[in-house]
């Protein structure tokens, strides 16, 4: 049984850091393409940042370019997001996400990816 568990999550001011990770188990991952997600109260789920087929090639997503980076452990199962210059509107429940069969142009569609974690809360106030 695939399980995804995120931690790191917290409340942070304006322009703060925080660092998601993500625990994968019950399965090999390494050649696996993870991702993380994102969503506010009352929108839609929203791609952050995703890592193609083990260490392949990284997508973010226009409003987080430049200030998250997404790194992963395959020897550990761990992914990470490591968000910097948070703001408000990073705001969010943030899940990450396991695909084993996605092709490189589904990346960023939540529907394409097979197992979820519950998520971890980000809040950016003063």
């Amino acid at each position: 049984q695939v399980q995804l568990t995120e931690s790191g999550g917290g409340v942070v001011q304006p322009g703060g850091s925080l660092r998601l990770d993500c625990v994968a188990s019950g399965g090999r991952f390494s050649q696996s393409t993870m991702a993380w997600f994102r969503q506010a109260p009352g929108k839609e789920r929203q791609f952050v940042a995703g890592m193609f087929r083990g260490y392949g090639r990284t997508s973010y997503s226009d409003s987080v370019n430049g200030r998250f980076t997404i790194s992963r452990d395959n020897a550990k199962n761990t992914m990470y997001l490591q968000m910097n210059n948070l703001k408000p509107e990073d705001t969010a429940l943030y899940s990450c996400a396991v695909g084993f069969r996605l092709i490189l142009s589904q990346m960023q569609r939540d529907v394409a990816y097979d197992y979820w974690g519950r998520g971890t809360q980000v809040t950016v106030s003063s």
